[in-house]
């Protein structure tokens, strides 16, 4: 599973961190844009069954940036705006809640 937002600064790497120890999935958190400390590679999207992303713009980059690579996976919109700090207690709450489902079916398929 691939977590993705631009700069790859406070929601995806809380929800990597958050679920880094789920041993239902593997995880890897990348940013979308040029400045991210971690860029996404054509690697990680052919890695990941799914992705899941904080905002609609950052699906729309990664479709763009990796049409043949990302034709495969699964991209999922979480809604989860760039108002919080790394860990902060509603961003790990609104992570979980939104990201809870999407692994459950994954795990179930």
């Amino acid at each position: 599973m691939l977590f993705l937002y631009g700069k790859k600064q406070w929601r995806s790497l809380t929800a990597e961190a958050i679920n880094r120890s789920d041993d239902r999935i593997s995880v890897r958190s990348r940013g979308t844009a040029r400045g991210a400390t971690q860029t996404t590679r054509a690697s990680d999207i052919v890695w990941a069954e799914v992705m899941l992303v904080m905002e609609g713009k950052c699906r729309q980059r990664i479709l763009a940036d990796h049409p043949s690579e990302s034709m495969f996976n699964s991209v999922h919109v979480l809604d989860i705006s760039d108002d919080y700090q790394f860990m902060d207690d509603e961003l790990v709450g609104l992570v979980k809640s939104a990201a809870e489902p999407i692994i459950a079916a994954l795990v179930r398929s």
